[in-house]
């Protein structure tokens, strides 16, 4: 028995198609390879059947006549070829009366394998049909290991990211529980900026990626001195200054990545606090030039914390914060992302849901990670 590579098919079960326009060429090849194990076997004697029957039947090894009426085998060659996906392997067996140099140069310059001269040697058509089709198959098999391998590697990749993304979230929580008694803001930031991306009409995701990433927007307030980002009262203008170097230090913590999460969470950090009009801090960014996750994030932000107590103000209720954003629209804010943001907070309050401490979703859980990065 014919037998192929450990997990893959006997070579016996093979698929062979086999063109000549000499219908006693055709039935001579399947009676040596019958004889021979194989049982797989399709043929035409008209070439102008053999590209849709090469489609259909998908062979592991073609048998080609070069001379034939309507196609000659050259053409056939071609056209098998750029019908065979990039990468994988299906050799070509030409069958040809002319052994010429240039028949044999031109066949192989077009992407044929092997050669068989006519009269055929039963002998040799079993050999060069075999040692073909153990060729494709060692081709397919390091095919399957490579996308194994790569399969591993990918898999590698995510758990080193969840990992990252991990140390750095809760990095950005421990910064987050110095201000904040329950560190829940950062989690809410992330889930109200997925929604507002999601009202915006972003793919699922640039959602996804932005709520992951948006509970890193603080994470430079972990190098802020604890009297002044504590300071109950009003800030001086160095204190005021210290605070803006958040953005700075949370920029340089998650840069340098080639990681499109993290390359989006730096921009995030960095760019949070630039206004619309340009009035921002620390790029002086203003409108489009904006990062839209950080013009997202913003409005989250700002919302989260103006309907949440903090050690400087009390808490306001949805509808003041709401006047407040829309008063800073054009200025502070891109009017698109307050749009998506009257929007969201209109569709809870249909829905009888409260917006401002909601359920986070898993998809948006900065803590029930599944990255693909």
């Amino acid at each position: 028995m014919l037998v192929a590579h450990s997990g893959h098919p006997p070579i016996s079960h093979s698929r062979i198609l086999i063109i000549d326009d000499h219908l006693p060429n055709i039935d001579l090849i399947e009676q040596i390879l019958v004889r021979a194990g194989y049982r797989n076997l399709r043929s035409t004697c008209d070439a102008r059947e053999a590209v849709p029957l090469f489609v259909e039947f998908d062979p592991d090894l073609a048998i080609v006549d070069l001379m034939m009426p309507h196609i000659d085998g050259y053409a056939l060659i071609t056209q098998f070829g750029s019908l065979t996906p990039s990468g994988a392997f299906v050799p070509i067996l030409v069958l040809t009366a002319d052994s010429s140099r240039a028949a044999r140069r031109k066949a192989l310059d077009l992407g044929a394998n092997d050669f068989l001269t006519k009269p055929f040697d039963a002998d040799e058509v079993r050999l060069r049909v075999r040692n073909l089709l153990h060729t494709r198959a060692l081709h397919v098999q390091m095919q399957g290991q490579n996308r194994a391998l790569d399969e591993r590697v990918r898999e590698r990749t995510r758990e080193v990211e969840e990992s990252r993304l991990e140390i750095l979230l809760r990095l950005a929580v421990a910064a987050e529980y110095r201000d904040d008694a329950t560190g829940s803001h950062t989690r809410r930031v992330g889930r109200t900026s997925a929604l507002l991306a999601q009202a915006m009409g972003l793919a699922d995701s640039e959602v996804r990626l932005i709520g992951l990433t948006a509970p890193l927007h603080d994470i430079g307030k972990i190098g802020i001195p604890d009297h002044i980002l504590l300071k109950p009262g009003s800030l001086t203008p160095p204190e005021f200054e210290t605070v803006k170097s958040h953005v700075l230090i949370g920029g340089k913590i998650l840069s340098a990545s080639k990681s499109p999460l993290l390359q989006m969470a730096e921009n995030i950090a960095r760019y949070h606090h630039e206004c619309w009009d340009g009035s921002g801090y620390c790029g002086r960014l203003a409108a489009e030039g904006i990062p839209l996750a950080a013009r997202i994030v913003a409005v989250a932000d700002a919302f989260d914390a103006l309907t949440h107590e903090r050690p400087y103000k009390r808490a306001w209720d949805v509808d003041a914060a709401m006047s407040e954003i829309r008063s800073q629209e054009n200025r502070r804010y891109d009017p698109r992302v307050v749009n998506a943001l009257e929007r969201v907070v209109f569709r809870h309050r249909i829905a009888g849901v409260e917006v401002v401490d909601g359920p986070i979703p898993p998809y948006v859980d900065p803590f029930a990670i599944a990255v693909a990065c």
